[in-house]
C-alpha cells in the first residue's frame, strides 16, 4: 500500500511540474553572442527588439564578453556587430525613468563609461561593423572603438537633445573623433550623419556596400592576425596614452616605447625576419629576447 501510494505521489507530482513548465516562457536569448575563429572574436549584440539598447543587463554582456580569457595568444582581434536593422538606439530610456533611482542611474552612466574606457585599454584592436542606425551611447560606441567599418545605409546621431537628455557621455567620445564643429552640431541638432559623412569627418574608417561589408571587416581583422599581438598591445597602449600629451611629451613617450619595442622577442624576430628575407615567427609574448 505504501509504496503504491508513493508511485502514485511521484505520477502526481510529475504532472504538475509538466503542467507548470507548459506555461512557461521560453528561455531568453543571449543579450550577446560570443564566437571566436581564427584569431578573430565577434562579439553580437543580440536584442534588436530593443533596438540593441545599452541597458545594464546589455553592457554587463558586453563587458564579459569584452574580457573574457582576453590575454589569451589565440584571441587576435575584437569585432562588435550588432543583429537587426539598428546597431545600438543607446540606453535603454526605461531604465532611466524617476521609477528608479539615482543611484541606479549611477550606476548605468558609470557602467557604460567603463565599457567604453575598456574598449581602448584591452590589449587587442576591437573594430565595429555597423550595419544600420548607431545612436546616443551607440554612436558613442562606434567612436570608441579601434577601428570602425559601416555599411552604406548606416547612420549616426546623438538625438538626446530632443527628448531633454543632452549626449553628455557620448560627446566624450565623439569629441575625441570628430572635428569640434562637426560633432557639437550633432549634438546640439540631433541630427544624423550619413556613412559618408562619417568617414568624411573621421568616425568611421570605411563605407562598403551592404553585401561587402563582412568581407572588409574581415579582410582587416585578418590583416591584423599577422602581426605580433605583444607588439600590436605595446603600440595601442601607446597610442591612446600619448594622444593626449603635448608634443614634447608624446615624443618622449613615444621614444622611450621604441627602445622597449626593440626588447621585445618579437621585435628582434621581425627585424631578423626581414633582413634573412623570411616571414616571421610570432611568439606574441611580453618576454623580452634573451
Amino acid at each position: 500500500m505504501a509504496a503504491r501510494l508513493w508511485r502514485l505521489r511521484r505520477r502526481l507530482t510529475a504532472a504538475l511540474s509538466s503542467a507548470a513548465g507548459a506555461g512557461r516562457a521560453p528561455p531568453a536569448e543571449p543579450l550577446t553572442e560570443r564566437r571566436q575563429a581564427g584569431g578573430v572574436r565577434t562579439i553580437v549584440l543580440n536584442n534588436p527588439r530593443r533596438r540593441n539598447a545599452l541597458s545594464l543587463p546589455m553592457l554587463q554582456s558586453l563587458r564579459r564578453d569584452l574580457l573574457h580569457d582576453v590575454q589569451s595568444r589565440e584571441l587576435r582581434v575584437i569585432v562588435i556587430a550588432a543583429e537587426g536593422p539598428v546597431f545600438c538606439s543607446g540606453h535603454d530610456l526605461k531604465e532611466l525613468s524617476s521609477e528608479d533611482d539615482v543611484k541606479h542611474h549611477s550606476q548605468v552612466f558609470e557602467l557604460c563609461a567603463e565599457v567604453m574606457t575598456l574598449i581602448q585599454k584591452l590589449p587587442v584592436p576591437v573594430i565595429a561593423k555597423v550595419n544600420g542606425l548607431a545612436t546616443a551611447a551607440g554612436c558613442q560606441l562606434v567612436a570608441s572603438c579601434d577601428i570602425a567599418v559601416a555599411s552604406e545605409k548606416s547612420q549616426f546621431a546623438t538625438p538626446g537633445v530632443n527628448i531633454g537628455l543632452f549626449c553628455s557621455t557620448p560627446a566624450v567620445a565623439l569629441g575625441r573623433s570628430l572635428p569640434r564643429k562637426v560633432a557639437l552640431e550633432m549634438l546640439f541638432t540631433g541630427e544624423p550623419l550619413s556613412a559618408h559623412e562619417a568617414l568624411m569627418h573621421g568616425l568611421v574608417s570605411k563605407v562598403v556596400p551592404e553585401d561587402k561589408l563582412e568581407e572588409e571587416t574581415m579582410k582587416i581583422s585578418q590583416k591584423i592576425c599577422e602581426s605580433s599581438k605583444s607588439v600590436l598591445a605595446l603600440g595601442k597602449a601607446t597610442f591612446y596614452r600619448q594622444i593626449t600629451q603635448d608634443l614634447d611629451t608624446a615624443y618622449k613617450i613615444t621614444t622611450k616605447v621604441m627602445v622597449d619595442n626593440l626588447t621585445l622577442r618579437d621585435g628582434q624576430e621581425g627585424i631578423e625576419a626581414f633582413v634573412q628575407k623570411r616571414k616571421p615567427v610570432w611568439s606574441h609574448s611580453q618576454e623580452e629576447k634573451k
